[in-house]
C-alpha cells in the first residue's frame, strides 16, 4: 500500500494532479494498492479516475446543518475510499479519533490513524482501523527517511500495532523519497509508505510512484 497525501501543494491541481491519479491507477498491474489523498476541494472531482481516493481529514460532524466539517457521509457519497485521520498536520484529540474510526467503518471506508511515536500507534490500534501510519514530526518533508533514519521506531511500531489489535497494518511515512525508502520500511515490518512531497514535488511523480510500487511488489 502506498498512500500518496498531496496537503496543499501547489503542483498538486490541474494536469499534474491527474498524472498522480493516473500514475497510482497503474501501479495496479505491479500488485500495489496506491492511493491519493488530494487538497480537499479536489477530492471528489478525482474519485472514480481509476485510483482510491482519501480525504485529508474527517469529522464527527453530521450531515444536514453543519458548514466547514469533513463529513463522513458525504465523503462516501462522493465515491470516496476512505479519510486520513489525525495526521500531524491535523492533530485532533483521542476522542474525535475514535468518534472519526468509528464512523468511517459503519459506512464501510477505510481509515488511516497517523500516530507519531509507537506508544500512539499502539492506542490507535485498539481502534480497529484499517491502518496505522506511524510519522515522526520532525522528519516530515525533511528528506530524510523515517526508515533510515530511525529504523527501531518503525519496528517498534510494528510490534505495539501487531500486540494491540491482529488485522490492523501498518504504515510509515515521514521522509520517504525513494524505492529505497519503502523497501526499507517493508523489512522493518511496514506494510507500505505514506508519502507526500518525494511524489508530489518530484520532478516526475509518475516515475516516483513506479520506484516506490516497484520496490513494495518485490
Amino acid at each position: 500500500m502506498i498512500i500518496v497525501n498531496c496537503k496543499n501543494y501547489a503542483e498538486a491541481s490541474g494536469r499534474r494532479l491527474l498524472s498522480i491519479m493516473r500514475a497510482a491507477a497503474s501501479a495496479k498491474r505491479r500488485g500495489v494498492t496506491v492511493a491519493v489523498a488530494p487538497p480537499p476541494p479536489l477530492a471528489a472531482l478525482c474519485a472514480g479516475k481509476g485510483a482510491p481516493v482519501l480525504a485529508q481529514h474527517a469529522d464527527c460532524a453530521q450531515p444536514g446543518g453543519t458548514t466547514g466539517y469533513a463529513v463522513p457521509e458525504i465523503m462516501r457519497a462522493c465515491g470516496l475510499w476512505g479519510s486520513l485521520v489525525n495526521h500531524s498536520e491535523r492533530r485532533v484529540r483521542p476522542a474525535e479519533i475514535e468518534c472519526a474510526v468509528s464512523r468511517l467503518r459503519g459506512l464501510g471506508l477505510v481509515s488511516v490513524v497517523c500516530a507519531r511515536t509507537a506508544r500512539e500507534a499502539r492506542a490507535a490500534a485498539r481502534l480497529d482501523p484499517d491502518y496505522v501510519a506511524i510519522e515522526p514530526p520532525d522528519l516530515i518533508g525533511s528528506g530524510r527517511a523515517v526508515s533510515s533514519e530511525r529504523p527501531q521506531l518503525i519496528e517498534e511500531a510494528a510490534r505495539a500495532v501487531s500486540s494491540a489489535r491482529t488485522g490492523v497494518r501498518l504504515l510509515c511515512g515521514a521522509g520517504i523519497v525513494s524505492g529505497r525508502d519503502a523497501e526499507r520500511a517493508r523489512e522493518l515490518g511496514s506494510s507500505g509508505v505514506l508519502v507526500a512531497s518525494g511524489v508530489v514535488r518530484a520532478k516526475s511523480p509518475a516515475r516516483a510512484i513506479a520506484e516506490l510500487a516497484s520496490a513494495l511488489s518485490g
